[in-house]
């Protein structure tokens, strides 16, 4: 079953995290998708089953499909937190420290409730919709930092996945310093982003 990450997390050492400084494709559509979610939101009577994506509140989950191997998944989704470190402790996580100078890690708690759909036996492709954006802007993704994170797992060693049943997966992402607004983002393939926002102090 593909994976897109596989080959990255596969090729990071286990004890050292390899920073994958990628290109923000679609960076520049998605605020502008996002700047039009409100307007869909509001005018859903309930925004946890919103069909197109939207904003949600803390604790509101979104309804989505998955194209899975064997078959399409239904998952209830919610971004439970972003725990955002300090400059610090992003420098120590890569081999060049001036990679990350003046930026920090965010990382996304996200559950997934199999609400429908046959049960999974090789692994989950659902955690692929995630990002984490700052400000407005996508965040460059961390390979191999969210599986060591508390309270995360790894969608990769979820070999038994049932109707009815949870896993929190992470994902982390490294954003700019001092950041008024992260933000969550899930969406089903080809669709519009459900964000959750963390207000930053």
């Amino acid at each position: 079953m593909p994976h897109r990450k596989t080959a990255l997390r596969l090729a990071a050492p286990l004890a050292v995290l390899a920073l994958a400084l990628t290109a923000c494709g679609g960076g520049d559509e998605e605020p502008d998708a996002d700047a039009k979610s409100p307007a869909t939101t509001e005018a859903s009577p309930s925004p946890s089953e919103a069909a197109s994506g939207g904003d949600l509140a803390a604790g509101e989950s979104a309804t989505g499909k998955v194209a899975e191997d064997p078959g399409e998944v239904t998952y209830d989704v919610v971004a439970q937190k972003v725990d955002v470190g300090t400059e610090a402790e992003a420098a120590k996580a890569v081999a060049d420290a001036a990679d990350v100078k003046g930026k920090v890690l965010a990382t996304a708690y996200i559950k997934y409730t199999h609400k429908s759909g046959p049960a999974l036996t090789e692994g989950s492709d659902v955690h692929d919709g995630a990002t984490v954006f700052a400000d407005g802007q996508r965040g460059s993704v961390l390979v191999g930092a969210s599986e060591d994170a508390a309270g995360c797992e790894d969608p990769y060693d979820v070999e038994s996945w049932k109707q009815g049943e949870s896993h929190v997966f992470c994902e982390t992402y490294v954003i700019p310093a001092g950041a008024k607004s992260v933000e969550a983002h899930w969406s089903e393939e080809d669709g519009e982003p459900y964000v959750w926002k963390f207000p930053q102090k």
